[in-house]
């Protein structure tokens, strides 16, 4: 068994209205130091099998399709340890 993880972002260019919120309520609560703020989506999957080339393919189908609306999110794959 393998686990894969699927990190999902919106794109740089892509306004992000929640990590906005998140960058101004930081100093309200007492936080400094944080310029900038993008909040994103992140999944873990549990492969039956190991993380081959072919699960990794299926993996980045399985984003394209249901994960990540790719015309205004980027999404990254990587096995997990």
């Amino acid at each position: 068994m393998a686990r894969v993880i699927v990190d999902v972002m919106l794109k740089p260019e892509i306004l992000d209205p929640q990590g906005q919120a998140i960058a101004r309520a930081l100093p309200r609560l007492g936080f400094s130091g944080v310029s900038e703020v993008r909040q994103g989506k992140r999944f873990e999957l549990e492969l039956d099998g190991p993380a081959d080339e072919a699960a990794l393919s299926e993996v980045r189908k399985m984003a394209e399709t249901l994960l990540a609306n790719t015309v205004i999110e980027d999404f990254a794959i990587h096995v997990a340890e």
